[in-house]
């Protein structure tokens, strides 16, 4: 072989080895870039979504509570029960009994392990006032509860124990502009930030607008558009509303159910509800996580709860089950 030849031989398979290099080289770029891609939703990142807020199984005790399936005011119940951590839990219902009557009344569960729970009292903890969807805030050492009214009127009451209940009317919610925003308003969920509230409601589902106030019972919208709007994930298409907000790291969590089918509400309708979370910043922006629902089934009203060691996630419609967070890759 000649000089020349060998040379271009030597040449030819060091090219070939660069231009191998370079290929190598951009393959593991792309790799990288797919990994990041498949973090990325928009508006945000899996990395938004910590395991603590979004993955959960079911223990094997479910469901934990349910009616009574007997000749009770509460032989049924119904969303959005509330469960606060107060050195015991406490789970406020809605129970109902339409062969006895057609309100929707407000009972009390107490529990020292939140898995076996005690009613409080074999009666209503109110009689006369429709209270269903309830929300409950503890602020300054007063218990504040927001609940629908019947015709998803929201309503505010006050206890100082969590037991005796005093109505303080319903809720006045005003558009940006100043116009009085006429019922139904339903579902309020609120969340208390150095002395700012903020009010979290749905109107027939439709999506989740956002309101502010000084005192609990007068609110103005932020925008006239909603903050949270249906889809386009197919779990939550035909309606969202919100059931409670949660600061985790610096950032908001949104637990909110939702449903694929926009006619729920007609008589005969088939719809399973679902347990979702959405991510913001600010309160306005939110981001839905990309695996929703977080648990499996119809099941829906999803409330989490800090017992001070672990967050634990309750679901309270129409059955109570409990799910333990799951830190599993």
């Amino acid at each position: 072989m000649s000089y020349i030849n060998m040379k271009t031989l030597y040449i030819n398979k060091k090219m070939k080895a660069s231009y191998f290099k370079m290929w190598f080289l951009l393959a593991l770029v792309a790799m990288g870039c797919r990994d990041q891609q498949t973090k990325k939703t928009e508006g945000g990142s899996m990395d938004d979504f910590p395991s603590q807020m979004v993955r959960f199984l079911p223990i094997a005790e479910n469901p934990i509570f349910k009616g009574t399936g007997k000749a009770t005011w509460d032989r049924n119940i119904r969303e959005r029960g509330y469960i606060l951590y107060d050195g015991i839990y406490k789970m406020w219902y809605t129970g109902y009994n339409d062969s006895i009557s057609e309100e929707r009344f407000l009972g009390l569960a107490l529990s020292k392990d939140g898995i076996h729970w005690k009613r409080f009292s074999e009666r209503p903890l109110l009689k006369g006032l429709w209270t269903e969807d309830m929300q409950v805030v503890k602020y300054n050492d007063l218990y504040y509860m927001f609940a629908e009214g019947k015709n998803d009127v929201s309503h505010l009451l006050t206890s100082l124990d969590g037991i005796e209940w005093t109505p303080q009317g319903k809720l006045s919610i005003y558009n940006v502009n100043g116009d009085s925003i006429v019922p139904p308003y339903g579902t309020p969920t609120v969340w208390v930030e150095n002395d700012r509230k903020y009010l979290f409601y749905e109107r027939n589902d439709l999506g989740v607008w956002l309101a502010t106030s000084n005192d609990f019972r007068t609110w103005t919208n932020v925008q006239e558009e909603p903050v949270l709007k249906m889809g386009p994930l197919n779990n939550d298409s035909g309606a969202v509303a919100a059931n409670q907000i949660v600061k985790y790291h610096g950032k908001y969590y949104m637990f909110y159910h939702g449903s694929a089918n926009p006619d729920w509400m007609k008589p005969g309708a088939q719809a399973e509800w679902t347990s979702n979370v959405a991510m913001s910043k600010d309160l306005i922006n939110w981001t839905k996580y990309p695996q929703n629902p977080i648990v499996k089934g119809d099941h829906s009203s999803n409330i989490l709860v800090f017992n001070g060691k672990e967050h634990i996630l309750y679901t309270t419609h129409d059955n109570v089950w409990k799910y333990d967070h799951h830190n599993s890759n």
